[in-house]
């Protein structure tokens, strides 16, 4: 099976699920990390320069033998079959991690008007009213989540994708990159720090950052 992953060159938790699963699970893929000039292209054209289709012009894409897959939950649940991070015979646990990963999509949503402002100010007032009030909510559904299940891990007693999907999206959350998005967001969520720092503790997690994550940066906060 020839598997190619199309992204841009950044580790944001769309496209880090699959990458990190595929990773963990000792899957050979080709990690292609295209330009953001290239990606442009692609949305005008809906293909790569080099002929590649990408469905509904949108990154990340899996190509797997010629065949171009979209959407994060599609791509994400293939690459963690593919690796023993989502189950294939297990429909309630499958469920379970699905409805993780659709809830780091609306947290990711929740972000886009205050990213389509162009005023600081209105764009600071927005960003400080979300951390406290429907970003604070939506992360302690999460948590809740937690407090219900075995506590290491969203779903089961390992890690799967739910798990990869939540620590990148928090890392990103409260890494500093996002202006005026406190670090401190997970401060109130032990459960939901626990999860996330015993991903970016796992052995395989360690060694993917360590080869493609830039060394300056900052992954979030989960002490």
């Amino acid at each position: 099976m020839n598997i190619r992953f199309i992204y841009v060159d950044a580790p944001f938790w769309r496209a880090e699920i699959g990458r990190i699963a595929l990773h963990i699970g000792n899957v050979d893929f080709n990690d292609d990390r295209i330009s953001r000039e290239e990606f442009l292209r692609a949305k005008e054209t809906g293909k790569l320069d080099d002929g590649t289709i990408i469905p509904f012009r949108q990154i990340p894409c899996l190509n797997v033998d010629g065949q171009s897959i979209n959407q994060t939950g599609g791509i994400s649940r293939f690459c963690g079959k593919l690796s023993g991070h989502y189950p294939k015979d297990n429909a309630v646990d499958a469920a379970l991690i699905d409805q993780v990963i659709d809830m780091a999509t609306d947290i990711t949503v929740l972000l886009s008007p205050s990213g389509a402002e162009k005023d600081e100010q209105k764009k600071k007032a927005m960003r400080e009213e979300l951390a406290q009030g429907q970003l604070a909510r939506k992360i302690s559904f999460l948590e809740e989540l937690l407090e219900n299940g075995e506590g290491d891990w969203f779903v089961g007693k390992k890690i799967s994708i739910a798990d990869i999907a939540i620590w990148r999206l928090m890392g990103w959350l409260t890494s500093g990159m996002i202006d005026y998005m406190p670090e401190t967001l997970l401060a109130d969520f032990p459960n939901v720090r626990r999860v996330c720092s015993n991903v970016e503790k796992h052995p395989k997690v360690i060694e993917w950052i360590v080869m493609t994550y830039p060394k300056t940066y900052t992954l979030g906060s989960f002490d």
